[in-house]
This record gives C-alpha cells, sequence and structure tokens, in this order.
C-alpha cells in the first residue's frame, strides 16, 4: 500500500500519530504496548524526507525514530494533552463520586439488578450535583474526612 500526501498533511499525522500513542503508552512506565511505538517509529522514519528532522530523533543503538521535545512540548501538543487531561479529570471525579453515592443510596446489589435505561436515569441527580457544585468551586470544598 502506498499513501501519498504532502508536508501538511505529513505535519498533521505526525502530530496524531505522537498524541495517539502518548494516550496510550504516557501511563505505561513498563509494557509500553510497542506495535503503537513500532508504528510512530516508521511514520517518523519519513520527516527528514519531508524536511521535518526537527520533530524526530533517531537512536541507532535502538534503530527507533522517536519524536524530539520540539514535538513533544509544541504548545499546539501541549494544549491538546491539557485539555484532554482537564476534561478526563473532571468527567471521571464527577462520574466515580457519583456512581459511589448512588451506591450509597440504594445499595450496590440493588444497582447491579436494575436495568441499565434505570441505573442511568437515577444515577443522574447525582452526576448532576457534583457537576454543578464543580462548576461553581472547583475543588475547593473538596476534603478527605479522616
Amino acid at each position: 500500500m502506498n499513501i501519498h500526501m504532502n508536508k501538511e498533511q505529513y505535519a498533521v499525522l505526525i502530530k496524531i500519530i505522537y498524541l495517539g500513542n502518548w494516550m496510550i503508552n504516557a501511563i505505561r512506565a513498563e509494557n509500553q504496548v510497542k506495535k503503537y511505538d513500532e508504528i510512530e517509529s516508521f511514520i517518523l522514519s519519513f520527516a527528514k524526507e519531508a524536511g521535518m528532522d526537527t520533530c524526530v530523533h533517531y537512536d541507532p543503538q535502538e534503530k527507533i525514530f522517536y519524536p524530539s521535545e520540539e514535538l513533544a512540548e509544541s504548545p499546539e501538543i501541549r494544549k491538546y494533552i491539557d485539555e484532554y487531561d482537564n476534561d478526563t479529570f473532571w468527567s471521571e471525579l464527577i462520574h466515580r463520586l457519583a456512581r459511589r453515592d448512588f451506591i450509597r443510596s440504594c445499595g450496590a446489589d440493588a444497582v447491579m439488578k436494575m436495568p441499565v435505561e434505570e441505573r442511568i436515569e437515577k444515577e443522574h441527580p447525582f452526576t448532576e450535583r457534583y457537576e454543578k457544585e464543580f462548576k461553581k468551586s472547583g475543588v475547593d470544598n473538596l476534603e478527605i474526612k479522616e
């Protein structure tokens, strides 16, 4: 298979590849999902040909291409990662606290026996409560009771 693209398209592709592999492997200190590292290296191997070699480093010992700091720390990439992290943080916090309170309110067995639609409907007020609170106060009112 051959794919032909211009320099602008390639620039977008390497950003997508970087961000995708970052999402999959950034959380893994060990046990990286190698197939994503390998495809990233393959796509990055064309950077010099595209005139984008400042976005890539080559490790001759490992025989792999990897993103340069210039790419990884570019304002555009950082913006996307920060937006993703922020949205994921609030979404997970809200849904985990809402699920906890919902289960405390109804009991774990009762919740597990509910049809999915009923569970979503009954959990919604708990989710809504946290959405409103965090929109108003952020984490200012969060405390750990001892």
